[in-house]
């Protein structure tokens, strides 16, 4: 996968102007924040426009990555449902605007809300790399999602690596919240960590209880049957610029983002059945593939061999995350 050139531009502008190395030592100190965990909405270590931009260049492209990735399962399964409007809540510089208007151009309304004014600016001047107008048009709200807002709900809500950020015992208010705004989609995405996996776990029960029909990952809309000592993630690689890799020290030309998510519906969509969903990596062999499935009765572990040419044909091309 590639970001989108715009967004791509976008960013490497914005470095350019800046000491390489400045941001690379930041984009550390960063990294190392958010891998231990100290970034919740009590410390709030991005104060200055530097450090936003360091965090943009190290976090966006793997954000972009799961966004998009969760968003193509949407548009896979529910066969002709095209969001007009989207809410990126949490928004950062817009990365779930872009994916979602790279899955579906012809939106006609996005709002954005997000609590830092220095994240706001870099969205607007990415924003007018694009020749898209919804993006150009687009509303920018500067408000914390854990105070009072109120918008008139949208058919696509988006809110990726947000949950992890609330302060305990929030949780369930802004998931209502969220669900609230929902016309028609939430899709919710954390880090593909147990952490994270437990959270959308528990945001998937609550919104069950509410009424919503899950879309994906999950083939049903019954209790997650998960072990207790495992956690549902998915993967999905993104390509990395030479200017990206300076920023994070990295000699790879890609990096893998690893997240879990969960994607539900007010919508009586028609959606694609199936047998199950790839939740590892296929196991190829001589003559068979093994397959760990997430099906309608549980956690299943099948051998596909050539003797079903048909089921072996289409089990070649499974990847992790696909649907059976």
């Amino acid at each position: 996968m590639e970001l989108p050139l715009e967004i791509r531009n976008a960013i490497e502008n914005e470095l350019y102007s800046q000491s390489i190395k400045k941001i690379a030592e930041l984009a550390e100190k960063l990294s190392n924040n958010y891998r231990s965990g100290v970034h919740s909405r009590d410390c709030r270590f991005l104060q200055t426009p530097e450090e936003i931009l360091a965090y943009v260049a190290f976090r966006l492209p793997g954000t972009y990555a799961a966004i998009y990735s969760a968003l193509s399962q949407i548009k896979e399964r529910s066969l002709g449902w095209e969001p007009k409007t989207v809410l990126d809540v949490g928004a950062g510089p817009g990365t779930g605007m872009w994916a979602a208007l790279n899955l579906w151009p012809n939106m006609e309304r996005i709002t954005l809300l997000e609590r830092e004014k220095y994240m706001i600016e870099l969205g607007k001047k990415f924003a007018a790399y694009s020749n898209n107008i919804s993006i150009q048009k687009a509303q920018w709200i500067n408000v914390d999602i854990t105070d009072n807002w109120n918008i008139i709900p949208h058919d696509l809500v988006i809110a990726s690596y947000i949950l992890n950020e609330l302060p305990q015992g929030l949780m369930e208010n802004i998931i209502n919240k969220l669900w609230e705004n929902t016309a028609d989609i939430l899709v919710i995405i954390e880090p593909g960590t147990p952490a994270g996996f437990e959270r959308i776990k528990q945001a998937r029960e609550q919104l069950i209880n509410l009424g919503a029909k899950t879309i994906a990952p999950c083939p049903h809309n019954y209790l997650c049957p998960m072990d207790k000592n495992d956690w549902c993630h998915f993967s999905q690689r993104i390509s990395r610029s030479k200017l990206h890799r300076l920023v994070k020290s990295g000699e790879l030309a890609y990096e893998d983002e690893k997240f879990s998510y969960v994607c539900m519906s007010r919508i009586k969509e028609t959606k694609i059945t199936t047998e199950g969903i790839v939740i590892r990596h296929p196991q190829i062999r001589k003559g068979h593939i093994l397959l760990e499935l997430c099906t309608i009765d549980g956690i299943r572990k099948i051998t596909v061999t050539r003797k079903d040419k048909n089921l072996f044909k289409k089990a070649r091309k499974l990847k992790w995350g696909s649907m059976l």
